[in-house]
């Protein structure tokens, strides 16, 4: 049984969900500490100027090391009407745009007050969108202590997880003596990126989801998934 362990991010790319999709269960690593120049707040479209970031504005001044449970969004700022604009003028002429946007729209118009709740509830959506179906736990509920890799092993163990599959940038910190000692299998991503029709000139890969959705709708999980990592053992063909 294979377990992926990934942090809240704001309209992951596509990476994220093929992971998701070659895991058994699926972790939200939602207590751990708040990276602020990563991607749990933001992430990049694809419009006629050029890709455009598009980011939540929270409040971590003042916080220290906050967890991505601890992260409010700013209030009063138009963040969400900014993102469904750009939104609506890079894809409306998108294939799927009537599709997908009035459900990318519904979700961010809601009144949102924490940033790990945003992301949390952009994830059922996007696997809703996507139609993929797994077991999502958060990491905050399940009472596993220990720093870095010893608390990744102990999700793993208290899973029943004999394979745990990270990404590539985990080769310089993970520790892959004490995986084999618990009898976990440590596998790395290696994502091999797909290219699909897309608007606006020249293709831009790793981007968010959203722009593979907005292109391809309900084919979309048939795109994205990596097919090399079929052969070599994947959880779900």
């Amino acid at each position: 049984m294979r377990v992926v362990i990934l942090q809240p991010s704001y309209l992951p790319w596509l990476g994220y969900f093929d992971q998701l999709y070659k895991s058994d269960i699926f972790v939200l690593y939602d207590d751990v500490q708040y990276d602020k120049h990563g991607w749990r707040n933001r992430n990049r479209i694809k419009t006629p100027q050029g890709l455009q970031w598009l980011t939540v504005p929270v409040l971590t001044h003042g916080l220290g090391k906050p967890t991505n449970r601890e992260v409010r969004i700013k209030p009063g700022d138009p963040w969400q009407r900014k993102h469904l604009h750009a939104l609506r003028s890079s894809y409306g002429k998108a294939p799927a745009f009537a599709e997908i946007f009035p459900r990318i729209e519904g979700w961010l118009s809601k009144d949102w007050e924490l940033l790990w709740e945003l992301n949390l509830a952009g994830l059922h959506l996007l696997c809703d969108l996507l139609g993929v179906v797994r077991e999502i736990r958060l990491s905050s509920e399940m009472n596993i202590g220990g720093e870095k890799t010893e608390r990744l092993i102990g999700i793993c163990l208290a899973l029943g997880a004999d394979r745990y599959l990270t990404g590539d940038a985990a080769r310089t910190y993970v520790d892959d003596a004490a995986f084999a000692a618990a009898g976990i299998r440590l596998e790395f991503h290696g994502y091999h990126h797909p290219t699909y029709p897309q608007l606006h000139g020249e293709f831009a890969p790793h981007l968010s989801i959203i722009d593979l959705l907005m292109h391809h709708g309900s084919r979309s999980l048939e795109i994205l998934v990596d097919r090399s990592h079929r052969e070599t053992g994947g959880a779900h063909p």
